[in-house]
């Protein structure tokens, strides 16, 4: 099987062929209707080729497929969120310029090409498609042979400033669009991966939040699986990470008869804008506008909006309730497939994946009822055969019943399917202590081992 590209497909999208702002036009014209999309972009940009009918008509699907791998185009060739503020803007061409090469630094590789740039000069290698490949594929981002994406890129971040001629990087700039040097960059890049697990963990807390040291090691070593020092964490990553300016410690108390408490890690205004921003952006673009507010309040604040009078209010803490939560653990956020404004607040289900080891994607039903019932299991263990789905997770503000428990062992008995329940108990617990999530996966993950042990005597 052909490996997908980590950089997006460009072909003939480039600011040499094509005006932005006309494209943007024509999708909103042709919203819906793939076939007459793809016409009219050939049409306009395509018809004065000297080259086949067919061919033109490649050249426009080509364009198509770019728009959709740049964010600005959805599955309906519609425009995306990102399109439409593109669209929005489109009279003020440097901004439009400048809001592309941000989407395209942070959310799809554009600081990792950036980074590669910048060690290929000092290391007197020359800038061809061919070594970038190589030197990409170092760093664990994959275009493939033949391909042209990063120089479809240099294009268009070329036109917000970001390269003054060629290949040659303008650091200034990089830093005015998204708040990080080249020189933090390069610090972060290589730092040691315990001290990275361990700013990641951190970002997947509630910014404003302090925590224990050694909670947040248990965090990053469940969910980016790296093996810490437990008697030189205090050497080997908080001092450092300390030093670097994006934590402070406090040194708890000794008790008698007891060793010294762990630090208490505060994130610094550092952390958040150089760590926590661009993750949070890369979240962002993928959800509603509206949603985004909640998802930068702690939990406790979300969990009140369950209450909210206003239904919309109560369906967009549900689904932000979800992503916080699995957030947490790391897991990357792919859709919501009901959304609660929908159900009158009452339930939401999103879907999660994770690539770490293996592919993995989880399916989350939140409900802000009072009781989950048999039936609401079995209703999200029958979209797992769609949704092809490994784990099932149950999120309720209230109980869960007896009886679906009883079902979820047995689906969990008969199958290799996950099923995962967080009732009103844990998340009281969570909201107290955003680690303990991490007990209650290992929880679960024990009654599910339970459930599924193999009687190799047999």
């Amino acid at each position: 099987m052909t490996r997908k590209s980590d950089l997006p497909f460009g072909s003939e999208f480039s600011p040499v062929t094509v005006d932005l702002g006309i494209v943007l036009d024509i999708v909103v014209q042709h919203c819906g209707d793939q076939a007459a999309l793809e016409a009219a972009l050939k049409q306009r940009f395509f018809d004065r080729d000297t080259t086949t009918e067919a061919n033109k008509r490649k050249l426009a699907m080509n364009l198509r497929l770019s728009l959709a791998a740049y964010g600005l185009i959805d599955a309906r060739c519609c425009l995306t969120e990102l399109g439409e503020h593109l669209l929005s803007i489109r009279e003020d061409v440097p901004k439009r310029h400048a809001e592309l090469a941000r989407h395209i630094l942070l959310n799809l590789h554009g600081l990792t090409l950036i980074q590669c740039l910048k060690d290929m000069e000092l290391g007197g290698e020359s800038v061809t498609l061919v070594n970038l490949r190589r030197w990409l594929g170092e760093r664990g981002v994959h275009f493939p042979r033949g391909g042209k994406h990063p120089s479809m890129m240099r294009l268009w971040l070329e036109k917000a400033g970001v390269f003054t001629s060629g290949w040659r990087v303008n650091e200034e700039r990089i830093k005015e669009l998204t708040g990080v040097s080249t020189q933090e960059m390069e610090a972060l890049s290589q730092m040691p991966s315990a001290q990275r697990a361990y700013l990641k963990a951190l970002a997947n807390l509630d910014p404003d939040g302090a925590y224990l040291s050694n909670e947040v090691e248990k965090l990053a070593s469940i969910t980016y699986g790296v093996e810490f020092n437990e008697k030189g964490l205090a050497r080997e990553v908080l001092y450092p990470l300390q030093d670097a300016g994006f934590i402070t410690l406090e040194r708890g108390t000794k008790e008698p008869g007891r060793g010294a408490k762990p630090f208490v890690v505060t994130p610094t205004a550092k952390f958040q804008a150089e760590v926590l921003l661009p993750i949070l952006e890369q979240i962002e673009q993928q959800i509603h506008a509206d949603l985004r507010p909640l998802l930068r309040k702690p939990l406790a604040d979300v969990l009140s909006e369950l209450d909210h009078e206003q239904k919309h209010v109560r369906g967009l803490a549900l689904e932000a309730l979800a992503i916080k939560l699995m957030r947490t653990v790391g897991l990357d956020y792919v859709a919501t497939r009901l959304r609660g404004e929908a159900t009158g607040g009452a339930e939401v289900d999103v879907i999660f994946e994770s690539t770490r080891l293996v592919f993995t994607r989880w399916q989350v039903q939140c409900k802000n009822t009072s009781r989950v019932s048999l039936d609401d299991v079995a209703k999200e263990v029958g979209l797992t055969h769609t949704l092809k789905s490994n784990a099932v997770v149950i999120i309720s503000t209230g109980r869960i019943s007896d009886a679906a428990r009883r079902y979820a062992n047995r689906v969990m008995s008969d199958s290799n399917l996950a099923i995962i329940m967080m009732d009103q108990t844990d998340l009281s617990a969570i909201t107290a202590n955003r680690t303990f999530i991490v007990s209650v996966l290992q929880r679960e993950a024990r009654h599910a081992l339970d459930l599924k042990k193999l009687d190799v005597l047999k």
